[in-house]
């Protein structure tokens, strides 16, 4: 990675170690033996090193090898710390593979792909682990997310998702799961969690919950980075294939999502010409061999919906009718309130107002999605569209109030402005 020279050192250090810190994390959790509290441990060390150094002695030139080295350091130090507190013997071996970091790696069970990513996802994605521990701990921990932004993706208070990494990591530490890539005849039995990782990253990085960017890049090309390796060794599986198809075809609009002022800019409004060519022909291709491999799945079906979006020359010719039934079929084999959100907004599209705000009713009465930024987004645009404009400027109120991402809250803020001035509220 590149930084401008003129990045203030902290700014810097914060976005070095977002990008660079989950594979220097994967890597040092392998030479100590998959120990992940130490790994992570040490990893905030050098980022403490990092924010009281780098002011004082510039941003360094490659910013990924001085946090690798950092925090090996600071991972010998904790160790040699435990041994000289305590009877630690187990921290002997981890010292020496620490100290022989530079020396070449000895032979190692072969996998169909070496990348200590992927040995860290695999392991956190054990089976042993609930399938909501498998996508929390490694969003956490290969994701470059936040506790916090974990805990939003699964719209779950935050001390309840710290406490299930908290256990998930215990898990892993007590029943001495490997940290590896598992053998081949194993892969598609652990491919299921592995991909929700993969997909919820990629969301993450698509539509950011917090921060002062729209779109975070970063995440949305590990996300495709890593999705490229899981379907190359799942050669045969369907919706690792349509995954990979659904993440380029959506993120073949992201340069037209924001205009040069980093404002939003809706899909109706967007300039199609923006939108990668390459990485819709790519996405396509993926879909066509998923669906030469089985019948379409849930990211299949999503896949699709992406493709009638890069199919339509202007937005006045998306085929919204398409779109609504797809939504239909994808609420039928995986429902959920996101997937009912935007088939409600489908539906309404394709010349039904009434019929998505009767599909989002049921959703309003839903605690759980108080503060779920999407549905109250899309209940005030539909309210406007049926005339109610009193309900939409209070709709809009409720999804500015929940969001905390500052470029979505602005053109909120800018629709709600938009309406009151034609209502005269």
């Amino acid at each position: 990675m590149t930084i401008d020279p003129g990045t203030p050192p902290a700014d810097a250090a914060a976005r070095a170690f977002r990008e660079e810190g989950p594979a220097v994390l994967a890597t040092l959790a392998r030479r100590l033996g998959g120990d992940l509290d130490l790994a992570e441990d040490a990893l905030q060390d050098a980022l403490a090193d990092a924010l009281r150094t780098w002011p004082r002695d510039g941003i360094p030139d490659r910013p990924g090898a001085w946090i690798t080295v950092a925090a090996r350091r600071r991972a010998l130090d904790r160790l040699r710390t435990e041994q000289a507190i305590g009877d630690r013997a187990a921290q002997l071996g981890r010292l020496v593979a620490l100290d022989a970091a530079a020396a070449p790696e000895p032979e190692e069970e072969e996998t169909p792909v070496e990348d200590d990513r992927l040995r860290l996802m695999f392991t956190c994605c054990h089976p042993s682990l609930s399938p909501e521990a498998r996508v929390a701990l490694t969003l956490r921990m290969l994701g470059g997310l936040t506790t916090a932004e974990v805990a939003r993706a699964f719209l779950v208070p935050e001390p309840t998702m710290a406490q299930r990494i908290v256990r998930a990591k215990r898990k892993i530490a007590v029943a001495r799961i490997p940290y590896r890539v598992p053998r081949e005849a194993d892969l598609p039995e652990r491919a299921a969690g592995v991909l929700s990782v993969l997909y919820l990253i990629f969301n993450e990085g698509h539509q950011a919950t917090a921060g002062d960017r729209l779109v975070r890049g970063d995440l949305c090309a590990e996300a495709i980075r890593l999705t490229r390796l899981v379907a190359a060794m799942l050669r045969d599986d369907a919706e690792a294939w349509a995954l990979l198809g659904l993440m380029l075809l959506t993120r073949a609009r992201e340069e037209a999502r924001v205009d040069e002022a980093g404002r939003y800019v809706a899909l109706d409004r967007q300039d199609r010409a923006r939108w990668d060519g390459a990485a819709i022909a790519e996405g396509i291709a993926a879909l066509d061999r998923a669906a030469r491999l089985g019948p379409p799945g849930p990211y299949a079906l999503q896949g699709r919906i992406a493709a009638e979006h890069a199919a339509a020359v202007r937005s006045e010719d998306t085929d919204w009718a398409a779109i609504a039934g797809l939504y239909g079929a994808l609420s039928a084999i995986a429902p959920s309130p996101v997937v009912e959100v935007n088939r409600a907004v489908a539906v309404s599209f394709a010349g039904d107002a009434a019929g998505g705000l009767a599909i989002l009713a049921p959703l309003l009465d839903d605690a759980r999605l108080a503060r779920h930024v999407p549905l109250h987004a899309a209940h005030a645009d539909l309210l406007r569209r049926t005339g109610d404009g009193p309900g939409a400027l209070a709709a809009y109120d409720r999804a500015i109030s929940a969001s905390g991402n500052a470029v979505e809250r602005a053109e909120l803020e800018r629709r709600r402005a938009e309406l009151a001035a034609t209502t005269g509220s």
